[in-house]
């Protein structure tokens, strides 16, 4: 059997996942800004940030993920999606038509890609050892966990509350009153 000129990698199962959920992110940012439809660019800002959460789980960065599925998917991808539906006027509407400088700022946009790949190609990025906090070898993440069950137990309740109203004063704004 003769030889491949050309070795062609396989990824390793890690390696498969992220260019699956990279690419998934990848195509959900740009659905954001080409999409013509305001509330489908919304939809798709949050299938967005759910990538980025899917990145920080593959990183091992899981306060950070959960962060951003709380902060950016949780409260601003609500609240965007909340104001579109109040205005009803652009929920089904085109709002983004093409305009005279779509290529003026793709080729800013080109330029800086190219930029952030040329540095992050020539830095020589240091490796994290051991980002435990406490000499027990807790992580970071089990102390803070802790502190919102027992110290902010009471702050943390009343701001799901609040956000508890404020989605339901919405949805009662957003109905049809007939």
């Amino acid at each position: 059997m003769p030889e491949l000129p050309v070795e062609i990698p396989i990824p390793t199962p890690h390696q498969a996942v992220f260019i699956m959920v990279a690419v998934a992110t990848g195509v959900a940012s740009l659905l954001v800004v080409t999409n013509r439809n305001l509330f489908y660019s919304a939809l798709c800002l949050v299938g967005a940030l759910f990538g980025v959460a899917g990145v920080y789980v593959l990183l091992e960065a899981e306060f950070l993920a959960i962060t951003q599925v709380l902060v950016y998917v949780g409260a601003i991808a609500t609240l965007i999606t909340f104001a579109i539906m109040l205005t009803r006027g652009i929920m089904f509407g085109v709002t983004s038509p093409n305009n005279r400088y779509m290529f003026a700022v793709m080729s800013m946009a080109l330029l800086v890609f190219l930029l952030v790949a040329g540095v992050v190609d020539r830095v020589p990025w240091a490796v994290a050892e051991d980002l435990t906090l406490s000499g027990d070898g807790k992580s970071m993440i089990v102390d803070l966990g802790w502190e919102f069950v027992t110290t902010y137990a009471l702050p943390l309740e009343l701001i799901g509350l609040l956000l508890l109203i404020a989605l339901v004063g919405a949805v009662m704004l957003a109905r049809d009153d007939e």
